[in-house]
Formats: C-alpha cells, structure tokens, sequence
C-alpha cells in the first residue's frame, strides 16, 4: 500500500494504481478493527459519491469491515453531507465516505471519522495509517444494513430554511457531480425559486467541466447561463457536494470569503456567541466586518477536518473556508453541505430588495488574486513552506504560521502553503493597492521558484 494516499485530513489517491478493490478491502479491514479495538464501537456508516469506481470501491470496503466483526450501515450514493447526516439521523456518529471530493475523475478516496466532531485529521490519520500498515487486524463476522437518508435530509433542510416572499432566479451548476441527482428535487420544495439547472447528469466523467467552483476557470458555464436566463444568482457545487460557490446577477464570481461576509451580517445578530472562523485563505475584508459588527475574528487552518472540528469543538455560530466549505451552526448541526449554503443564500436574498453585488456595500476593499495552484512534488511542498517562512523570518516579517506561512504586513499579506490533497502549493496575496499587490506577488512567487528549482531538477 502507498503510504502516501494517507494525508492531512483523508486518504485519497489515484484510482486503480493507488486505490483500488484489494487497498479498499484492507482499508476496512483496519477500520473495523481500530473501531472496536481503539474506540469500542462495533458499528458504523458506510457512504459513496457518484465516481465510477465507487461501487466496486465500497463493496470491497464494507466487507472488510464485516470481515473484522464490525457491523455496517449502508447508505448507499449521497453526497458527503447527506452522508455526515445520516450519521446523526441513526446515531452512528462515525463512519467512511468513499469520495475524492473535486479531486480529478480518476481519484478517489475515504473520508472517515472517528468522533463526532469531524472527519479525522493530523495525527488520527497517521496513527490510522501506522494501524493499517502493521496489518494486524481482527476477524469476525458482521452484519450490513441498509438506510436511505434522502428523503429524511431533504426534509430536515425545509425546516431548516425560512424563505421570504421575494421570487428569485437562481442557476444550479451541478458540475455532474453527486448533486445532480438531488439538487433540483431539494430546491424546488421552496415554491419561490424559479430553477435553471444546467451540468445536472449524474456523470463522473465530469464532461462540461471539472467539478471545484473554487476554480474561476470552471464556473464559466455557469456564468454564462446567468446572464443568458438573467439570473438573480448562480449556486456552483463541487463533486460530493460539500462546497458551494456563488455568481452574481452580473455574471461575477463572488470570492468566498465575501460570501462568508453577507452570511455574518446575517446571523451576527441573531445568534448568542459571535466568534466567527475563517481559514488563512480569506481576505481581510472579512476580518474587518466581523470586527466592525462587534465580532471576534478567528483565523484558523485550511482544511474541513480542521475547520469542521474547530466549529463543533467551540460551538461557534459559523465558520468556513475560502474553497467552499462552510458551516452553520445556529440552526444547522455544522455540516458543510453546498446544497444547504446555496439555500440560506437563497433566503437572504428572499428578504431583501437587494442585489447579490450590492449585499457586501459598505466592506473595506482590498486587491487581491485568487488562489494561485503552484505544481510541486508530495515530497518538496513542505520544504519549499519551510524555506519560504526561514526567508520570512530572515526579513522580520511578522508571520502566521498555524497552516504553511501566512506573512502579515501592514498594507497586505502573502501566503504560501502545502495543499494536503495533492502535490501542490497553495498562494494567495492582497495588498491596500494594486501596486503593492504586484510588489508582494512578485516577492514570494519569486521566492517558490527559486525553492522550486531547489528541490525539484
């Protein structure tokens, strides 16, 4: 087995040369086995997303879980979150999501859990891993049972969701991901949207784009319908379902952490505690509302194991990440699920005469770029982090470094950092003006490149 699949919040790798039926197999092999061994449970979920080799993938998985003595809740194709909420919905509170998330078509993977608290994450996951490559597991024979959460998750999101009067507009961009074939039955229960749909087969290929509308590239069919059909907005889902991204009724991407920002001015008053999370991709503009609002900013790591956790763990009202992940926790058990996130957009819109482009009115405006993907290796990433942050350091800068180098200056930041699903760096930067943009862009990406050529001939 590729000691590599296992990363900072998942195993994931490349379908069938590093995930396949036999690592699959030994992977519930050891799942079973550590459950009952590490945490004395017995049971737990199994669920998978619409790739094609799931099936296979999870069959081979739930028997070597079975094969453990561990018994088996099948879910069956959902989307991750409808898989996290079927966990709540049968008290399983821990299981397996065969998923590759908005990884390329011919990945796959397994995100598991072994709390309540969110998938697992650093040290669970390595400790997981030593666990499964010693092979020492148990035998037994156990059960599976079957469990729809369809019909139950979309009910629980119409309680969940209070829509106002106004008649919205509204484009799906399902991607061909697991959405598809939920999507336009959830959000037609609220009689006033009027849907477009579009990349809304179930089809794993991914033929009209990649499935991530953290990419800008990939919402431009999405875009494109919105001014066509004139929208009010367009909602984009990645490939499991659990990021959303949004287009305004000009046909703009509208930056995730803005997004974050309209749902804060939302809630702030609604709810009791008002520490809000952010991941070290956002930009300051959120930090700044949050404080203006009479709230506490909380920067916290990338990653949904760790946000998702951090959320739970400190019951904050809500959290989320400049990818797309996003978590309520005032009327929502902190599930990050797209399909729920595109409804409470909905519902602010519902209640208001505004424009989706004229709900952030009044932010602080910074310049920054979107994220910039830099292709390493697995093995250079976290080197290159670390020379970029001894170059930091050498300077005097004033850094963060909770997730890769977050270099804080007075007039902007700059942050490089090791994605933990594939081989590569992750920059973003911002600045007071579009002159220092350019100035602390060309610093750093300046910097990677010459790492780069370090460690990568």
């Amino acid at each position: 087995m590729d000691k590599a699949i296992f990363r900072e919040y998942d195993i994931r790798g490349v379908y069938p040369s590093q995930i396949n039926e036999e690592v699959a197999y030994t992977i519930g092999r050891s799942y079973g086995s550590y459950i009952q061994e590490k945490l004395q449970r017995k049971l737990c979920a199994v669920g998978r997303d619409n790739r094609l080799s799931s099936p296979q993938l999870s069959e081979n998985l739930i028997k070597g879980i079975t094969d453990s003595g561990c018994d088996v809740i099948d879910f069956g194709l959902t989307t991750t979150p409808m898989y996290y909420y079927g966990c709540m919905k049968t008290n399983v509170i821990i299981g397996v999501m065969i998923t590759a998330s908005h990884n390329p078509k011919d990945d796959n993977g397994f995100k598991f859990s072994f709390d309540h608290l969110g998938n697992a994450r650093g040290e669970q996951v390595y400790d997981f891993r030593d666990y499964t490559l010693a092979g020492k597991f148990l035998e037994g024979q156990g059960k599976v049972t079957e469990f729809d959460p369809r019909e139950y998750y979309k009910s629980f999101i119409k309680e969940s969701i209070s829509m106002g009067d106004r008649k919205i507009k509204v484009v799906l961009d399902c991607g061909n991901g697991t959405t598809s074939l939920y999507a336009k039955d959830i959000y037609s229960q609220f009689p006033n949207l009027d849907i477009t749909m579009i990349c809304d087969e179930s089809d794993a290929t991914f033929p009209n784009h990649h499935p991530d509308p953290a990419v800008p590239e990939n919402n431009a069919m999405l875009i494109e319908k919105v001014k066509e059909v004139g929208a009010d907005i367009g909602i984009g889902f990645d490939g499991d379902g659990d990021r959303v991204g949004f287009v305004n009724e000009k046909g703009e991407i509208l930056p995730t952490d803005i997004a974050m920002l309209i749902y804060v001015r939302d809630i702030i008053d609604k709810v009791e505690k008002k520490i809000f999370l952010y991941d070290v991709k956002c930009g300051k503009s959120l930090e700044d509302e949050i404080v203006k609002l009479g709230g506490t900013p909380l920067c916290y790591r990338t990653g949904n194991s760790w946000t998702r956790y951090k959320v739970n763990k400190e019951n904050l009202p809500f959290g989320g990440e400049y990818s797309g992940h996003m978590y309520f926790k005032d009327k929502w058990p902190g599930i990050d699920s797209g399909l729920y996130n595109g409804l409470r957009m909905l519902e602010i819109l519902s209640k208001t005469d505004k424009k989706i482009s004229e709900l952030s009115d009044g932010m602080n405006v910074y310049y920054s770029t979107p994220e910039i993907k830099v292709k390493v290796t697995d093995e250079s990433k976290f080197n290159i982090v670390d020379d970029v942050k001894a170059y930091a350091t050498s300077k005097g800068y004033n850094i963060l470094d909770i997730d890769g180098v977050r270099v804080q200056f007075e007039d902007g930041w700059a942050l490089v950092r090791a994605s933990n699903t594939g081989p590569n760096l992750t920059l973003r930067f911002e600045a007071n003006t579009h002159e220092r943009l350019e100035e602390i862009k060309n610093e750093f990406e300046g910097k990677v490149t010459e790492s780069k050529t370090k460690y990568i001939q």
